[in-house]
């Protein structure tokens, strides 16, 4: 699996703040195997996050691209609506099961507007911006994620059986 870490932070983006998500997002990944082949850090712009997962999802230059920041209440918190305007179907669940994880930690789950979706033949998923809870809410969905690539990009193999409980 590939994948792809945008990072959306307006203080990262002027060189103002160390990405720390990104890295630990990659880390994390890495430890399972999986390469991230293309990273980048820009501002919480609607535009310029929706041409950049746009461009990234039609070149097919990742299976699964992962955001992280811009998922909260603050007027500059745009990432989820940014991803609407590029996905062509979302998967409400993945956004359900991280806030139902999360909320285990801290009520602050609650205000996450996170969401998932697939563009063409990648699975996007919108993360926090903070290290911590970025690494967490993706450990809570990546039992799923394996399975919902291989279904986007194809395997027509049956469901069932997949996962016991």
């Amino acid at each position: 699996m590939r994948a792809a870490i945008l990072t959306l932070s307006d203080k990262g983006s002027r060189g103002e703040r160390i990405d720390e998500s990104g890295p630990a997002l990659a880390a994390w990944l890495a430890e399972r195997g999986v390469a991230t082949v293309q990273t980048e850090v820009i501002p919480d712009d609607c535009d310029r996050i929706v041409a950049v997962l746009t461009a990234w999802a039609d070149a097919d230059t990742a299976d699964l691209i992962l955001t992280t920041g811009g998922t909260g209440v603050s007027p500059r918190d745009v990432t989820p609506e940014a991803t609407m305007k590029v996905v062509e179907r979302q998967i409400p669940g993945i956004g359900e099961l991280m806030r139902l994880r999360s909320l285990e930690k801290t009520p602050m789950a609650s205000l996450s507007r996170a969401l998932a979706g697939i563009r063409g033949q990648t699975l996007i998923i919108n993360l926090p911006g903070s290290p911590k809870g970025a690494r967490e809410n993706l450990e809570a969905v990546w039992p799923v994620i394996g399975h919902a690539v291989e279904k986007i990009r194809g395997d027509e193999s049956d469901c069932g059986g997949k996962f016991s409980h």
